[in-house]
C-alpha cells in the first residue's frame, strides 16, 4: 500500500494572507504519505526562491526532496516539487517542459517505496482550457519516451473544474482519474481542482480531501491524498479514462 498526496500551498500564503510556511509543514505531517506532490512550492518571479526551507523540512519532517530544481534557491521546476520520505529511493527524475502561454512546468520521479518500484509525475496545468488538454498529451507523451515503463500516479491542481471536461479525456483511455473530492477554495470548497490518475497497475483504495482546521487556514487548496495499492502483474484496464470519485 501507497499513500500518495498533492498539495498546492499557494507559495505558503494562507487564506489569512500571511505566509507562514511552519503551516505548511504540520499539514504535511497530518497527512502522512508515502510521497506528496507540492504545486506553487516556489516564488514566481526573480530567483525563484523556495517558500520552505529545505532545512525546515529535513528537521521537522521525514521527507527528502527529489531535487528537481535548476535554481539554486528553488525546491522545485515552475513551482512543481516532489517530496518522498527519507526510507524511499530516488531512482531517477525528470523535468517536463509544457507547452504554455506563460511558462509552466511538470516533473516526474522513478521511486522505489514499500519495494515497489513505480513512476510519479507532478504538475500545476494551465487555466486555459485549450493548454490543458496540450499539456496533458505532452504529459502522456514524455512519460512513455522510457525504455521501461513502470506502474505510474499523476498529481496535481489539474484547474480543470469539471469531471467531464475534456482535459480529463486527454489522458491515456488506460489510465484512470480520481476526483477525492472538492479542494477549492478552502474555507468553503465548491471546486475539485486537484486530482490522481493511475495506471491499470494500480487500485485506488481510498482517497480524500484532508479538510483540518490548519488545512483549511495554511493555503486556498486543501491537499488531496489516496491509498494506492499496486497488483503484482499489470492489470488489464476496462476502462476508457474512467473517472472515479471519492468523498
Amino acid at each position: 500500500m501507497i499513500k500518495i498526496g498533492s498539495y498546492n500551498i499557494q507559495k505558503s500564503i494562507g487564506v489569512d494572507a500571511r505566509r507562514k510556511p511552519e503551516r505548511i509543514l504540520e499539514v504535511l505531517r497530518e497527512m502522512d504519505c508515502d510521497i506528496v506532490a507540492l504545486q506553487e512550492a516556489d516564488r514566481r518571479f526573480g530567483p525563484r526562491e523556495t517558500t520552505i526551507d529545505p532545512e525546515l523540512i529535513a528537521s521537522t519532517t521525514d521527507y527528502k526532496i527529489v531535487p528537481l530544481a535548476t535554481r539554486q534557491l528553488s525546491l522545485g521546476w515552475h513551482g512543481n516539487a516532489i517530496l518522498a520520505r527519507t526510507d524511499v529511493n530516488i531512482i531517477d527524475f525528470k523535468r517536463l517542459e509544457l507547452p504554455a502561454l506563460e511558462p509552466r512546468g511538470a516533473v516526474m520521479a522513478d521511486l522505489k517505496v514499500n519495494g515497489a518500484l513505480i513512476r510519479v509525475a507532478a504538475m500545476h496545468l494551465s487555466v486555459v482550457s485549450t493548454f490543458r488538454r496540450r499539456q496533458v498529451a505532452s504529459v502522456m507523451q514524455q512519460l512513455h519516451e522510457h525504455a521501461y515503463q513502470l506502474p505510474t500516479v499523476l498529481v496535481g491542481d489539474l484547474n480543470e473544474w469539471r469531471d467531464t471536461g475534456r482535459s480529463l479525456k486527454t489522458f491515456s483511455p488506460h489510465y484512470e482519474v480520481t476526483t477525492p473530492g472538492r479542494s477549492f477554495p478552502s474555507p468553503l470548497p465548491i471546486a475539485s481542482l486537484d486530482r490522481i490518475i493511475t495506471s491499470p497497475e494500480f487500485s485506488v483504495e481510498e482517497c480524500g480531501v484532508h479538510r483540518t482546521k490548519i488545512a483549511k487556514i495554511a493555503s486556498d487548496h486543501l491537499p488531496i491524498w489516496a491509498r494506492l495499492s499496486l497488483a503484482d502483474h499489470p492489470a488489464q484496464s476496462t476502462s476508457s479514462g474512467a473517472e472515479s470519485v471519492c468523498q
